[in-house]
């Protein structure tokens, strides 16, 4: 079972559970199944680009293997950044007390990225905080459900169905402005040369 989101306002702490929101929650799914001839089903599989290896669902969350042929074991693996130094690992915040920013703009939502969705539940909410949330408000703080070289961030807000948290990164929106010009309908040329096609 995953640990708390634990959060704090005012110093005052509040601790959620997390359960992680997917279609298969939200609407109903059908399995297809592929089976051998003897009804057995099919286990999935790739080959490696210079079709030398068969890996298995799963073999990659092991480690993966270098261009020369090289096993490298995933604890090895590290980030790298753009300039080419190592990327720093943010360590999971379940468990890990987080400090609250806002109440935020709600306007800053559709600038962001949401790449999953968290239902909480309640496991001991600051009576502040809770009044904060069901009036609307809404509140920012950094998230990693596992460690990772991206912390991301996350939403906090409650509607009529409960708690949630919504996570991601930000996204700047590249607008294009186009001005508008007004044009007297004295001035607007009518391609309309009044034909009339029936006088033929």
């Amino acid at each position: 079972m995953a640990k708390s989101v634990i959060v704090s306002l005012n110093n005052q702490t509040s601790s959620f559970s997390i359960s992680k929101i997917d279609r298969s929650k939200l609407y109903p799914t059908r399995k297809r199944i592929a089976i051998d001839e003897n009804g057995l089903p099919c286990t999935r599989a790739s080959i490696a680009l210079d079709g030398s290896q068969v890996i298995k669902s799963g073999m990659t969350a092991q480690g993966y293997f270098s261009d020369e042929g090289r096993w490298v074991p995933k604890d090895e693996v590290v980030g790298i950044n753009p300039d080419g130094s190592l990327a720093e690992l943010y360590p999971s915040t379940l468990g890990i007390e987080q400090k609250l920013e806002g109440p935020v703009n709600p306007s800053d939502i559709l600038s962001f990225e949401v790449s999953s969705v968290y239902h909480l539940g309640n496991e001991g909410v600051d009576d502040q905080l809770q009044t904060e949330l069901t009036n609307g408000n809404i509140f920012r703080f950094p998230f990693n459900y596992g460690a990772d070289f991206n912390l991301e961030t996350a939403y906090l807000l409650s509607n009529s169905e409960g708690t949630f948290c919504l996570v991601g990164n930000p996204k700047l929106a590249n607008w294009i402005e186009e001005a508008a010009v007004f044009v007297p309908d004295s001035l607007v040329v009518s391609d309309d040369d009044d034909l009339d096609f029936e006088m033929v």
